[in-house]
């Protein structure tokens, strides 16, 4: 059975639906699916260029690992990255609460998943200090792209501040 998630941006009242990735990414979508619904404070890319994202804890009892990966994710994809506190530690990155962590113990590492929503062309996923960053393919938008597109345009020429990117199940009616 096709299942399928929807992506909100709270603030701004756009919604696009994504149909999970089942066959090609089945231990992320399991992941995700199960700790659906996720919410956070929303982020537009740096390095990628075309992206969205949102900041979580870890939820996966086992982490999925690489699956369906990318580094040229295209419009309408929705990626999963994991990473720890050391990855995001960096303050020029603006994550003060991975910074936080950090600094407050070196040894402590904290496991942060990175939801991603891809609306344009071009993306490149390398990171200035770490290199290459493939991403999980889980989802790909089904509906609502081109509003979603002119949202997150607006974050990047308008500011993030306040805005949420929420993920959630979309049950059959």
């Amino acid at each position: 059975m096709t299942r399928y998630i929807t992506i909100t941006l709270q603030k701004r009242g756009v919604t696009a639906v994504a149909k999970l990735l089942d066959d090609a990414a089945p231990r992320t979508c399991a992941a995700v699916w199960d700790a659906l619904p996720q919410s956070g404070q929303v982020y537009h890319g740096k390095y990628a260029r075309n992206e969205i994202y949102n900041l979580v804890p870890a939820f996966a009892a086992t982490e999925p690992g690489k699956e369906n990966t990318t580094v040229t994710p295209i419009p309408g994809d929705v990626c999963y990255f994991a990473f720890d506190s050391d990855d995001l530690g960096n303050p020029a990155y603006g994550y003060e609460e991975a910074a936080d962590v950090r600094a407050q113990d070196p040894v402590q590492r904290k496991a942060i998943v990175d939801l991603a929503v891809f609306y344009g062309r071009n993306n490149l996923l390398i990171n200035g200090d770490q290199g290459w960053i493939p991403g999980n393919v889980f989802a790909t938008i089904t509906e609502g792209l081109a509003e979603l597109a002119e949202a997150c345009q607006s974050i990047w020429m308008d500011g993030a501040r306040g805005e949420t990117l929420s993920f959630a199940r979309l049950e059959e009616n």
